[in-house]
């Protein structure tokens, strides 16, 4: 890996510059580094108010993963480890030794490898919203939901309004943000998603990898949240992760779905505020 700069993007975005994967990213506020991995198809936008709870208190770093948004979109690349090693990227652009890394889904999953394979860089991880055993059948699901959502849109309106229909319990701001962050108007005058979808079908063929042996070894203090109602994370999926790891904190919000860090962000910043007090 090369080493890497920052460059400055439109609306307070930056950039790595010079690394095998460039990724974008937002910092916002002073103190300890935590990093935020968003989920498949999204942006480093899910997690705006959750970064405007903790800026008074932390450097909050939200990425765009490779594959999405403003990232680099390598043809190949996507396993967990460099997703993983992505994070590194971004702290080694910065000059931050170690931060918390906390993830939804994709990044939960991610969050939890930087946990297990760079240590020495990781104070903490928070993990919402998956674990090593989420079940074939779920993750063929997802990859069909994930491709049908590989569509043009005449309007930025109807992109919120099928958004908004996807995901039926976030908040209109929240599907604001995504409609905003996430989707691009093409010469066609359409608009489409940035996420990917080569992208998208590797890092779902990914998941079928469960780095349940990297999952138990991670040794910085975890926190693991779900939504009760997730279709994500199965009631058997969450005591198989319970079972591998006794010691963590485990926290269910009973009026969630998958999307716990848009539906109940203060729950989130709540957790991750837990972790600033441990490291």
């Amino acid at each position: 890996m090369l080493t890497s700069s920052v460059e400055s993007l439109a609306a307070g975005l930056q950039r790595t510059h010079g690394a095998d994967v460039d990724i974008a990213f937002r910092v916002r506020g002073t103190g300890p580094a935590v990093v935020l991995l968003h989920g498949t198809s999204a942006s480093h936008a899910v997690w705006e108010p959750i970064s405007s709870a903790l800026e008074s208190s932390a450097t909050v770093i939200a990425l765009d993963q490779r594959g999405h948004g403003r990232s680099d979109k390598p043809a190949t690349g996507y396993t967990g480890a460099d997703f993983a090693g992505d994070v590194l990227t971004v702290l080694d652009a910065l000059d931050i030794d170690t931060a918390i890394v906390g993830g939804h889904s994709l990044g939960a999953r991610n969050a939890w490898l930087a946990g297990a394979l760079h240590p020495e860089r990781t104070a903490g991880v928070l993990a919402v919203e998956y674990t090593p055993w989420v079940e074939g059948d779920v993750l063929d699901t997802l990859h069909a939901r994930v491709a049908a959502g590989n569509r043009a849109f005449a309007s930025v309106d109807d992109v919120e309004a099928y958004l908004q229909e996807r995901y039926p319990l976030l908040p209109t701001d929240a599907v604001a943000r995504r409609a905003l962050w996430g989707y691009r108007q093409h010469d066609d005058g359409l608009w489409r998603p940035l996420a990917d979808p080569s992208a998208m079908d590797q890092l779902i063929e990914g998941f079928r990898t469960p780095w349940s042996v990297e999952f138990a070894a991670v040794s910085v203090p975890m926190i693991q949240v779900r939504g009760a109602n997730s279709g994500i994370v199965s009631d058997a999926a969450w005591q198989a992760a319970l079972a591998a790891r006794p010691q963590d904190r485990f926290v269910v919000d009973p009026t969630a779905d998958h999307y716990v860090p848009e539906e109940n962000p203060m729950l989130v910043a709540a957790e991750l505020r837990r972790l600033l007090s441990l490291s």
